[in-house]
């Protein structure tokens, strides 16, 4: 019976030490930086299982949640409308008119 507690604490043991080796699946990731024809800047990340667009502009985080869009990705939230298209991307925010933004 003896015998039978160690191998279950030690694959226990195994087990835990795995997880903290980093053995769980990590989650993809993407952030983008832009600087925009009106002089503003803004990062943007997008993460795996994630619909939303996550952006630091004006020096505040900003979630903006999926909307829909015939041609592209359009993104609103908090103020602030994101469109990533084929033609380009275009940022409007704090009561700013839209603006061209590309890739930094």
């Amino acid at each position: 019976m003896n015998r039978h507690k160690a191998i279950i604490i030690f694959g226990t043991a195994l087990s835990v030490a795995g997880i903290a080796a980093g053995s769980s699946p990590a989650f993809a990731q993407t952030f983008q930086s832009y600087r925009c024809a009106d002089g503003s800047q803004f990062i943007v990340g997008f993460f795996e299982y994630d619909r939303r667009a996550h952006l630091q502009i004006d020096g505040k985080a900003v979630t903006l949640a999926r909307r829909f869009g015939l041609s592209g990705a359009h993104y609103s939230g908090g103020g602030v409308t994101l469109k990533i298209t084929k033609a380009g991307t275009t940022v409007k925010h704090a009561r700013r008119p839209v603006t061209a933004c590309e890739l930094t």
